[in-house]
């Protein structure tokens, strides 16, 4: 089921976040992750419209919307191909009439997964936080 965020899903967020960060990203430490947590918690997730996925009464994944911007889709990793990216995605570009995101250029299982549900990549950037690429993607209705 996806419904709202709530105050008491933000432990379980965090954790999805982190975990599934870390497994997505090889390419970068995961002490950078890590060191990432209190602006998730204090800046991040307060600031975007975010759903989570919950499935027999635990959160296994969620999605976060700021503006146009797709600016978090991650499921725990246990989870991961189960369809609940997916539908998180669905539930986003349902109230969205454009979405915009960035993904690591290294991460191609997730550049394949947006291009799967729309998205075309409009260029490639280097992120300010890691150094990485990264590919500035959009969707449209």
């Amino acid at each position: 089921m996806i419904r709202d965020f709530r105050n008491v899903d933000l432990e379980p967020v965090l954790d999805i976040w982190l975990r599934a960060s870390i497994q997505a990203h090889h390419f970068i430490a995961p002490e950078f992750w890590r060191s990432q947590l209190d602006a998730m918690r204090e800046v991040y997730l307060p600031g975007a419209m975010s759903r989570v996925f919950e499935a027999d009464g635990t959160v296994v994944g969620f999605c976060s919307v700021y503006a146009d911007t797709l600016a978090a889709l991650f499921v725990s990793p246990e989870r991961q191909r189960d369809g609940i990216g997916t539908q998180l995605l669905a539930d986003a570009m349902a109230s969205q009439s454009t979405l915009q995101l960035t993904v690591y250029s290294a991460n191609v299982p997730a550049i394949h997964f947006y291009e799967k549900q729309g998205f075309i990549a409009l260029n490639e950037q280097l992120d300010a936080h890691t150094g990485h690429l990264e590919k500035v993607m959009r969707w449209v209705a």
